[in-house]
């Protein structure tokens, strides 16, 4: 019985580990682009404003909720204060 049953086992082994294994390059690759995306967002902030204190530290999360050709010109073109209206 077990060596009836070996191959199908064998198979299911490894398509589990192939699924798993896409997982994780998935989610690396959705962790890795999040990151990336903080850090621009960081950066600009920085570039623009100085050192980032609590009130643009706020901000950070509501606009990374944004998609990046959303947030991008805003960083670019509102001044501190509206950005701090906007997101807080």
């Amino acid at each position: 019985m077990w060596n009836s049953l070996a191959p199908l086992y064998q198979q299911d082994r490894e398509q589990a580990i192939q699924e798993g294994e896409q997982r994780g390059l998935q989610t690396g690759l959705q962790t890795g682009i999040q990151q990336g995306e903080r850090l621009v967002v960081e950066n600009l902030l920085k570039v623009r404003f100085g050192d980032i204190d609590n009130e643009l530290q706020a901000i950070i999360e509501p606009l990374l909720s944004l998609p990046p050709e959303e947030f991008t010109p805003l960083l670019l073109q509102l001044s501190r204060e509206e950005l701090i209206h906007r997101f807080c």
